[in-house]
Order: C-alpha cells, then sequence, then structure tokens
C-alpha cells in the first residue's frame, strides 16, 4: 500500500507573518483590518493564513499573545519588581516606551484594537476587554501582596490601585495615538505617582 504523500512544508516564515498581522492590527483596529490587508501584508494566500493561523479571530488572538511578549513585555515584567511603587513604575514607563516605540505604531494594541467596532468587531472587543481585565487582575494581586507585606498601608485597596495603574496607562496609549511626545508621556506617568501610598511603617 502506497504511503500518503506529507504536506507541503511552510514556505513562510510564520513569526515574520504575525509581527506582520501584529503592526495591521494596531495600525487599523480589528474590523478595519481586512483579511486582503492582513495576507498581502503577511505576503502569503488566505489558504496559507487560515492553514497556519485559523481565521481572522483566531489570528487576532494569537497577535495579541504576540504582543504581550514583544511589545508589552513590560506588563509582566513589571510585577517583578521589588516594591508595589516600582511596580507601578515600570508599568507606567513601560507604556510609554512601547506605545512611542520607533517602527511600530503609536499607541497601544490592547487599547486601540477594537475602538469604534462595530458588530463584526465584537469578538475582538470582547477578547480586549477579558485581556485588560487580566493585565488589571495581575496588578491587584500584586498589590494585595504589597498589603500582606506591609510594602503598602493595610488599608490600602488593591483593586482601586490596578484600576488607578491601568486607567493611566491606557490614557497614556490614547495620548501616545494622539502624537503625545515621549517625555510629555514620562511626564504624567510621574505625575500620576506623586501620591502613591506609603509603605506601612
Amino acid at each position: 500500500m502506497e504511503k500518503a504523500k506529507p504536506g507541503r512544508p511552510r514556505t513562510f516564515d510564520a513569526d515574520a507573518a504575525l509581527e506582520k498581522a501584529m503592526v495591521v492590527f494596531w495600525e487599523q483596529g480589528y474590523e478595519g483590518a481586512s483579511l486582503t490587508d492582513l495576507t498581502e501584508a503577511m505576503g502569503i494566500a488566505r489558504k496559507s493564513m487560515y492553514a497556519a493561523f485559523g481565521n481572522k479571530e483566531e489570528l487576532f488572538r494569537k497577535v495579541l499573545q504576540r504582543y504581550l511578549e514583544g511589545p508589552a513585555s513590560y506588563i509582566l515584567e513589571a510585577l517583578q519588581a521589588s516594591t508595589a511603587r516600582e511596580v507601578a513604575e515600570e508599568y507606567l514607563s513601560g507604556a510609554v516606551r512601547a506605545t512611542t516605540r520607533p517602527g511600530y505604531p503609536s499607541g497601544c494594541l490592547g487599547v486601540q484594537g477594537a475602538l469604534a467596532a462595530g458588530a463584526t468587531g465584537q469578538v475582538a472587543r470582547d477578547t480586549l476587554v477579558e485581556w485588560r481585565a487580566t493585565v488589571r487582575a495581575h496588578l491587584r494581586h500584586r498589590f494585595q501582596r504589597a498589603v500582606e507585606e506591609g510594602d503598602l498601608p493595610a488599608d490600602a485597596d488593591p483593586e482601586h490601585l490596578a484600576r488607578y495603574v491601568t486607567t493611566i496607562g491606557n490614557g497614556l496609549t490614547v495620548e501616545a495615538a494622539d502624537s503625545g511626545t515621549r517625555e510629555d508621556l514620562r511626564r504624567v506617568a510621574v505625575a500620576a505617582l506623586r501620591h502613591w501610598p506609603p509603605a506601612e511603617d
């Protein structure tokens, strides 16, 4: 019995294609990025895109994961800082760097990916709401640990602090998309932490 011939190997760099798709979603948002835009940027046919990454929704989720591991890696790195204040500082300074990074679109994929999206963008909106909630939860847990360790006052509210930091961070990304300079955004980030609660005595 003749053995089935193996499928033809991919003739494109999947990582490079995913990076290019990330830039398209980042620039145009989920709904604004057509399949034609995506496949042309990725340099592949639709059939190859579906085979390698799934449909548009699945591609967007893979792109978001790549974004977290790449331009937005500051989020997870900030959680490793020694103190709660340093976590907040690293998070906000990372947001400034990522949203004003040369060679990439201004702003944040996690915020802008589903702005002004219609019915067909509901999946992206839901995905990004969940993504941002996960980021906030990570910060909340880290700040809760800081309260337990005495790095934050006993009456500090970890949920409030997490929302405060992410709200400032998201605002910085919007300002970046509106042509705010890195220095302008850095000053806002510094000002936002002037009243950070001190460590417990």
